[in-house]
């Protein structure tokens, strides 16, 4: 075992996590609405959705993401959910308030939103086909088939750092906004989530127009 490369792989783990897309998108909002546990829970939904498919592809089922109708649905359902998500967000703009705010919304439901934004999105399925599926490819090469799940958890651990660390920035940060600032963020939030669902739906379409 080489405590370096241990490291490494947290690290990659950290990447992995750390561009914008639509599950830190929600993680922001959430988190400056409502709390720490809030914010958490929609990375908690989405780690969960990670490990499915780190589990896929070890197992090597990913040949059944080639199926053209569960890419349909996967872009679909990945643009409803996306697409109501950020409309929703807002659209309660207006019942924003810094003493009532923080935790009305249920915690399970931020959970099952970051879930659902993971699980049917194609590009999630694609990152973590080309990404760890490469990642297992040279693991097993260097360090042997032992070693993957050992590697393969230093991946989740840095997966669920940048989690914790989006979370307890997001709820640190709130004491320093106003009403108005808050309004602005889950507005520009909500209208990235449309965006990405937009995309997701067109994709979606397309994969439906070739498929039949």
């Amino acid at each position: 075992m080489n405590l370096g490369v241990l490291i490494s792989y947290i690290f990659l783990g950290l990447t992995l996590a750390a561009p914008i897309g639509p599950v830190n998108s929600a993680r922001l909002d959430k988190g400056i609405k409502n709390g720490f546990w809030h914010a958490w829970s929609v990375g908690a939904g989405s780690l969960i959705a990670d490990g499915c498919f780190m589990l896929l592809v070890y197992l090597g089922f990913v040949e059944f993401l080639g199926i053209s109708l569960i890419q349909v649905f996967l872009w679909l359902f990945g643009a409803f959910v996306l697409i109501y998500t950020g409309i929703e967000s807002i659209v309660k703009v207006k019942n924003i308030n810094l003493n009532h705010t923080r935790g009305k919304e249920p915690i399970h439901r931020c959970f099952f939103i970051g879930f659902f934004m993971s699980i049917t999105s194609p590009l999630s399925i694609l990152f973590w086909i080309g990404i760890y599926g490469s990642v297992l490819a040279k693991t097993a090469a260097t360090y042997g088939s032992e070693a993957l799940i050992l590697y393969s958890s230093m991946i989740f651990l840095g997966l669920t750092i940048w989690d914790i660390f989006i979370a307890a920035l997001t709820s640190g940060f709130r004491r320093f906004l106003n009403v108005r600032t808050l309004k602005i963020i889950s507005v520009v939030s909500g209208t990235s989530l449309i965006v990405f669902g937009l995309y997701f739906g067109v994709q979606g379409m397309k994969v439906l127009a070739g498929w039949t």
